[in-house]
Formats: C-alpha cells, structure tokens, sequence
C-alpha cells in the first residue's frame, strides 16, 4: 500500500481521563505515528472539566501540527480554540452549523451503520463522515458498519470515510483499501503503551 492510499489516523480520547497523566500519554503517541486528528470524547458534561481537558490537549495537539475537534459541544469550538467538530447525530443540524463556524472548521458526522445518513451528512457540508462499529461490541443494538458499506462509499463519494469502533488488525487489514481514516481510541488507551499498541494496530498497513 502507498503512502498515498494508506489511511490517515483519527485517534479518540476515552470518555473519561486523568488530566495529570493522559496528555503526556496522548503526546507519546502523536511523537511515535503520524496523527491527521485528535478527537476530544469525554463524557463530563462540566463545562469547566471539558474546557479544562481542552486546553491541555489543544496544546498536545497544536504543538506537532494535529487538529483537535470536539465531540459534540459546538459552542466551545470557537471558544477554546478547537479546529472543529465531531456530531454524534448523523446530518442534523449540520448545514446551519456550517454557516455559524464557517468554512474554516472541521466537522465532522458519525453516521452508524447508515449509508443514507451519511450521503446527507455529506450532502450537508460534513468534512467527514464516519462510520460504526467496526467490529463486534457488546454496546449498542448489535449492528456493525461491514466492509461493503466503506468499499461503495470509496468508490461513489468523494467526502472522506472514517472507520471507528472496535478496530482490530483484522480489520486494519480488511477495511485500509476502502477507508480514509481509522478512529482509534479505546483499542489502546487501555494498553501500557499505547503508543506500542498502535503500532500493533497498524502493522497491516505496513
């Protein structure tokens, strides 16, 4: 695979971390893999708590040229200094978002399993649009976004595709032909290195 057709990373923060210790982890992997984008994920609705992960991060990612978005709290974007926006549902709402942050921001849109949701999510101006889980989960209703989804999606549009949740190297292997991007997050926050645990990931693609 060339360096042109090999996915991009798009790694996902946990829901919930240790601000005295994740932002050196996040760091370490950003200084052992090429990363096109951080996703801040964190389940606290405290605004102070988010913003606080925010500025911690935003400086991680900045400092090596990575883009940081958030999940779904679009009014911090232009307040913290974010580059974009993740939505978690799909097209909604996003083409009056696309007027309010301008052409500038990323946004993106997790679509599911559903390719009519990610045609109007494209349609809508997303930047990109991802889709999951990959792999089998014991979460959510059992449903898993197969490979013949990202392989129509790679040949009939041209917004760029992210495949995210319960990433393996199987899959790495299976879906890197047919994807732009990989969200990984979960699959190696858990690691004691998971900068090494990427890397394992990633082995397929050479």
């Amino acid at each position: 695979m060339s360096e042109a057709e090999r996915p991009q990373i798009y790694l996902v923060t946990p829901p919930e971390f240790d601000l005295e210790v994740f932002p050196q982890r996040l760091a370490a992997v950003l200084d052992s893999t090429e990363v096109a984008c951080v996703r801040l994920a964190l389940a606290s609705r405290d605004e102070d708590r988010v913003a606080r992960a925010a500025d911690a991060l935003r400086d991680v990612a900045h400092a090596r040229d990575v883009a940081l978005v958030i999940e779904k709290h679009v009014l911090l974007v232009e307040r913290l200094g974010l580059d974009g926006v993740h939505l978690t549902d799909g097209a909604r709402g996003l083409r009056n978002l696309r007027k309010d942050l301008g052409e500038e921001a990323i946004i993106g849109a997790f679509c599911g399993v559903t390719r009519h949701e990610g045609i109007a999510a494209a349609e809508s101006g997303a930047d990109y649009v991802a889709f999951g889980p990959v792999g089998a989960t014991p979460l959510g209703d059992g449903s898993v976004a197969d490979s013949d989804l990202f392989q129509w999606w790679s040949e009939m549009i041209e917004v760029p595709v992210v495949a995210e949740g319960a990433v393996s190297v199987e899959l790495v292997e299976k879906l890197g032909p047919f994807t732009d991007f990989f969200g990984i997050g979960e699959e190696i926050w858990g690691s004691d290195d998971p900068a090494k645990a990427l890397a394992v990931l990633l082995a397929p693609l050479g």
